[in-house]
């Protein structure tokens, strides 16, 4: 059996994906390397230590930016922990948009990566997508070889399922530590599966069953990406049960003294799977918003909770 690390805490981490600039071929410049020591200096002032990168945010600018950041600041590496991710690759001209855990591949993309953030190690790292090629042998023996080297100290995956992770888990002597989702209170499906089993509703629900439950009993870090729903509940609603969990939101804000970011990361990290919530806005003032989503527990009490879920459901439960 393989040692599993302590990674139960739903401690928020900071999402890279908007440093960088844009997402075409342009390169950055002074501009966008202030606007990402503004975002990492802001989350490191709410208490923030984990960054999350991915080789393709921004075509690996942003990695390159934060590279920018660490060079300039060379206390700032130890502080840290640096996660990124590989596994997607876009459509180039020469071949098509696919995922690639080629395990020749993944070893490439971590030299890459390595050299963009101007590190020797990644603390973690995270297998993107799951690639319906991938052979889990030829995969674990990359992993195995970026550990030895040290270049890699601790690996998980993203938008996999219970079962994949499982498949990988078994050719794997090392712990998978995390498995990164999109989750939110508008990005529902997690939480739904569990109560639309035996339902006709739950015949459109894609999430698969079991998940939460075998990365809370084997030790994987749930991280929910999208946790702040690209402000539909904090500014920019879209549809009518939009403005209604808004309201209910501004109104739990208000009465519990924190920002209304701060509301929507409780609802997640109230859950008992104890889910990280990674914050991917680049505005530092929505960034600060979050404040006590690090510093506090979740202060929302069971029937609030419910409330939320309702309210952003826009119809009762089952």
């Amino acid at each position: 059996m393989t040692e599993r690390a302590n990674t139960r805490t739903s401690r928020p981490l900071y999402g890279c994906m908007g440093l960088g600039g844009t997402w075409g071929p342009e390169p950055y410049g002074a501009a966008e390397i202030a606007a990402a020591e503004a975002a990492v200096t802001a989350a490191l002032e709410i208490g923030i230590t984990a960054f999350d990168h991915a080789d393709i945010y921004r075509h690996g600018k942003s990695e390159a930016v934060f590279g920018e950041l660490l060079a300039r600041d060379h206390g700032l590496r130890a502080r840290i922990t640096l996660q990124t991710k590989c596994g997607i690759r876009p459509a180039d001209g020469t071949h098509p948009g696919m995922y690639d855990l080629r395990g020749k591949s993944v070893l490439r993309r971590v030299e890459e990566s390595l050299l963009r953030l101007r590190t020797d190690v990644i603390d973690v790292l995270l297998l993107h997508r799951p690639d319906p090629l991938a052979d889990p042998d030829d995969i674990a023996e990359a992993l195995h070889s970026l550990h030895a080297q040290g270049l890699v100290r601790r690996f998980g995956v993203s938008n996999m399922g219970a079962a994949q992770i499982a498949a990988l888990q078994s050719r794997l002597g090392l712990p998978l530590v995390a498995n990164q989702l999109e989750m939110s209170l508008h990005q529902r499906d997690w939480v739904e599966a569990g109560v639309l089993l035996n339902t006709p509703e739950g015949a459109a629900n894609g999430f698969p069953h079991g998940t939460l439950e075998h990365c809370a009993d084997q030790g994987i870090q749930v991280q929910a990406w999208g946790a702040l729903a690209q402000g539909r509940f904090t500014g920019r609603p879209t549809s009518p049960q939009d403005r209604a969990a808004a309201e209910l939101v501004a109104d739990l804000a208000e009465r519990k003294q924190v920002a209304p970011e701060t509301v929507l990361l409780w609802w997640l990290q109230r859950h008992p799977a104890r889910i990280a919530p990674v914050i991917g806005t680049s505005d530092p003032g929505r960034i600060r918003a979050c404040r006590d989503a690090v510093g506090r527990a979740p202060e929302l009490e069971h029937e609030e909770w419910y409330a939320l879920w309702l309210a952003a459901r826009g119809k009762p439960l089952p």
